[in-house]
């Protein structure tokens, strides 16, 4: 797997489904801007991927209001994609998803960002978040089997945003409102003071 972190995000032009639409000419650079979060997923109409796509889909308000726009991405075709937006939830479709669902069926997406499964031809469950300059900050692959966190991916939205804004370095398992510290050695020395006091 390569690493993207801290390279610019590979664009592409594709055909995506929206709001019961196909949209021809869907780029990733037209989101220059804001911030992106890029997901692949294996396949349509499979098992863990609907609970993906809406657990996204849930959240996605959250997103919004963080300028971020969720974008997902499998090798299905737009029709597939299509279907499985007109299936009802309780049948496993994903009716009711309201971002848009990229249709890589030549699979030049997913090779760009280096997840495809090259022996089942389909993709990883990669996420990828983008900087508004189109920038990956922070990229995790899940194999197959594996269902993400949408919780951590909003989390890792707000840790860059708190850098961006504060200079301030994130540790581990910092959520927003909790104490973020310094890069520097006296900082370091005063996080961990204040975590001391605060026990």
């Amino acid at each position: 797997m390569g690493v993207l972190v801290g390279k610019t995000a590979p664009d592409f032009t594709a055909k995506a489904v929206q709001k019961g639409e196909i949209r021809e000419g869907f780029t990733l650079s037209q989101f220059k801007g804001q911030y992106v979060v890029l997901f692949f997923y294996p396949l349509d109409f499979t098992f863990v991927c609907p609970t993906e796509l809406h657990a996204f889909n849930e959240k996605y308000n959250d997103f919004l209001e963080r300028s971020t726009q969720v974008i997902a991405v499998s090798v299905d075709s737009q029709y597939s994609h299509l279907a499985w937006l007109q299936t009802p939830k309780n049948t496993g479709g994903i009716e009711g998803v309201r971002y848009p669902i990229v249709s890589d069926i030549t699979k030049s997406i997913a090779r760009a960002y280096d997840v495809l499964c090259e022996n089942e031809g389909i993709a990883y469950r990669g996420l990828f978040l983008i900087d508004r300059t189109q920038i990956v900050r922070h990229q995790v692959v899940n194999d197959l089997p594996l269902g993400r966190s949408v919780d951590e991916a909003l989390r890792m939205v707000d840790a860059l945003k708190h850098f961006e804004k504060y200079g301030e370095v994130c540790p581990a398992n910092w959520n927003s409102g909790t104490k973020a510290l310094k890069p520097t050695t006296d900082g370091l020395k005063e996080f961990f003071s204040s975590i001391r006091s605060a026990g």
